[in-house]
């Protein structure tokens, strides 16, 4: 007899978090990576038979919240306040004064833990189910990061202990130092600027509108609060600890109870000597008066709590001499200069290069080759200048060059831009990454040639130019590793039917400094032509709406380039109908769309709006007229009611453009 599927689907859920704890919490895995795979593919192929039996709290759900256009605000239950910072031994026995003097003579403790570097975050639950995760921001109001969270496998979806109806916990996203290294290595390999440290690496992977992302960047949550109605709900703070633990959440076991502040200062000292033995970045110990009745009689300031205080070790530096200045050229064309440097170690890191970001950062420190300088790594996987210590005797000042250190061409700063870049489009430095975007899906949308097609073209010597796309035959793909004679077959065909793609995706994949998706659409329907484009001096470009000088300037350097010119001359451009601006009832008026409504999608509405006069931005500002609201409405919308910009619904909407 076949197994209820009910039945079958709760077991498996319970024995796939059962496992999540012990791998993702305790670090004690029962079974292989194989053995759990096939769990999730049991539960998955239950559901999609059994929708009805799909769960929220389900393990399958971690990652399937769709992406968002942005995040909405929420007030947290109390203030997520920061804490003061010790900086010194000095500073720190001050604070423990303090204490005492506010106690007037009781015994304390403290519990001393390892101060994380990453980003703080309260999740709610609600009858044991995850409800709700919100982002410190400015600790009094955060954003909802829900669907991001759950991705992260050490929050529990499902609370398996004995716990409140509603209640919430407070820690810490961190990125795990592999994780990070495996990051930066994966960027590394497709010619991309790496991340500088692991703190914002996590906070930037949390805020990401798509969870798969979240999901790919292996973040991980230490919970140290526990609150129930917004007040804490244990005696000590290290019951709270205790409590999480029960619950199913990661509790960072390098904690310690200290009775005096001696023993404070020793696990502090203890732990600035072994922060680089441990799986994630510290920046320092925070100290916190055990029992909760005292903590309130020691109350708050307007800014920080006066029962706890971060003791923040010193950022790692050396000193070193500066040897060279070089110059990379990044995917984007930007030339950045970095630092070879005297050989020096940093805490157990022998250090070579450092980051100089641009030169207004160089005429800031007063940089010059054959200075002795003081360098910095703390936390960062790229360490970086601090300042100068002493010029040195024979001392030479760096000069960006005016042409591509890598092609050749020459080097354009567009005014108000810090950096200096290369707009070759071929620029073997931006090839690859040339490549890539102008075959992807939202530009030439042609199908099968990804990633690692791109890489084995470009590293083979058949792409050599953009344009080369174009020219690729079967005998050609069906020579490179692991491809087939169907799939070459199938490139030839996608690369034929990309042809027919409209101007504005060519004008989009030729990656023109500031000219993404809709400004490419503006100057196709406005020009008509890559010719009239390319012909168009500033003054002429400026009159397609919202192109300004900036822009302008951009598209010339762009044309005038030569390699980019002969780019242009083996490629086939399209040709459309000029459209004139039509003149309607929302003549003049400026739209924003944010959020979804029912039975009208974003191109329609924009269509719509463009046919009466209208026209939609991308952002919004103070000459923004409406505000078209549906729901889901992310980020616009809370600057709309900043900026004091009229907001309305659908309903509204319809009423405008049939009036």
């Amino acid at each position: 007899m076949a197994a209820d599927p009910r039945k079958r689907a709760e077991s498996l859920r319970e024995e796939i978090r059962r496992h999540e704890h012990l791998y993702y919490v305790l670090d004690q895995p029962e079974i292989s990576d194989a053995d759990y795979d096939a769990l999730i593919r049991e539960l998955q192929k239950i559901e999609t038979q059994h929708p009805n039996l799909l769960t929220p709290d389900s393990p399958t759900q971690r990652v399937g919240g769709k992406a968002r256009e942005g995040f909405v605000k929420v007030a947290h239950s109390t203030p997520m306040l920061s804490l003061d910072n010790a900086l010194n031994e000095a500073e720190l026995r001050e604070f423990d004064r303090r204490v005492r003097d506010g106690l007037k003579g009781e015994k304390y403790r403290y519990v001393a833990e390892l101060k994380l570097d990453g980003l703080s975050m309260a999740v709610h639950y609600r009858d044991g189910i995850l409800s709700q995760a919100i982002t410190r921001g400015d600790g009094e109001v955060g954003e909802e990061v829900t669907e991001n969270a759950r991705t992260i496998r050490s929050i529990p979806l499902k609370i398996h202990g004995e716990s409140a109806a509603a209640f919430e916990v407070r820690g810490e996203v961190v990125m795990p130092s592999t994780a990070f290294d495996k990051l930066n290595r994966e960027r590394q390999a497709k010619g991309l600027s790496l991340y500088a440290n692991p703190r914002n690496s996590a906070a930037g992977s949390l805020r990401v509108l798509e969870p798969s992302i979240t999901a790919s960047r292996k973040l991980d949550y230490y919970a140290y609060f526990y609150l129930e109605n917004g007040n804490y709900a244990a005696p000590a703070h290290s019951e709270a600890l205790k409590k999480l633990k029960s619950l199913g959440f990661r509790v960072n076991r390098d904690y310690r109870e200290c009775d005096t502040i001696d023993e404070l200062l020793e696990f502090i000292r203890a732990w600035e000597t072994r922060r680089d033995s441990l799986p994630y970045e510290i920046d320092g110990v925070v100290a916190k008066v055990d029992s909760i009745d005292q903590q309130r009689k020691l109350g708050w300031t307007a800014k920080a709590p006066r029962w706890a205080i971060a003791f923040k070790y010193p950022a790692r530096q050396a000193e070193t001499v500066l040897k060279n200045i070089r110059v990379q050229v990044g995917r984007t064309g930007v030339l950045t200069p970095v630092a070879e440097l005297e050989p020096v170690a940093v805490s157990g890191v022998i250090v070579a290069n450092a980051t100089l970001h641009n030169e207004d950062e160089i005429a800031r420190l007063d940089l010059a080759i054959g200075d002795s300088i003081v360098i910095e790594r703390s936390g960062d996987v790229i360490p970086k200048v601090i300042r100068v210590k002493a010029h040195g005797k024979h001392r030479r000042h760096f000069v960006m060059p005016s042409h591509c250190p890598i092609c050749g061409s020459e080097v354009v700063r567009v005014e108000g831009e810090v950096a200096r870049r290369c707009v070759n489009t071929n620029c073997p430095a931006r090839l690859k990454e040339s490549a890539r975007h102008f075959a992807s899906r939202g530009v030439m949308n042609i199908d099968g040639v990804g990633d690692v097609l791109v890489d084995q073209l470009v590293e083979k010597g058949v792409v050599k130019s953009v344009a080369d796309i174009f020219t690729l035959t079967f005998e050609q793909l069906v020579s490179l590793d692991r491809m087939g004679e169907k799939s070459a077959k199938k490139i030839v065909a996608n690369i034929e039917k990309s042809k027919k793609q409209p101007l504005w995706r060519w004008i989009t994949g030729l990656g023109i400094p500031f000219v993404g998706e809709r400004t490419a659409q503006i100057l196709a329907r406005t020009f008509g032509s890559i010719d009239a484009i390319r012909n168009a001096d500033e003054q002429t470009l400026q009159r397609a709406e919202e192109v300004g000088p900036k822009v302008s300037q951009a598209i010339r350097k762009f044309f005038e380039e030569p390699h980019n010119q002969e780019l242009l001359a083996r490629l086939d451009f399209p040709t459309e109908e000029v459209q004139a601006v039509p003149e309607g009832a929302l003549t003049g008026k400026t739209f924003v769309l944010t959020g979804t409504m029912e039975g009208l999608t974003r191109d329609e509405a924009s269509e719509q709006i463009a046919a009466k006069g209208g026209k939609v931005a991308g952002s919004v500002s103070k000459k923004t007229d409406y505000v078209v609201a549906g729901e889901e409405a992310g980020s616009k919308l809370d600057k709309a009611r900043q900026l004091g910009v009229k907001v309305i619904g659908k309903d509204e909407l319809l009423a405008l453009l049939n009036a």
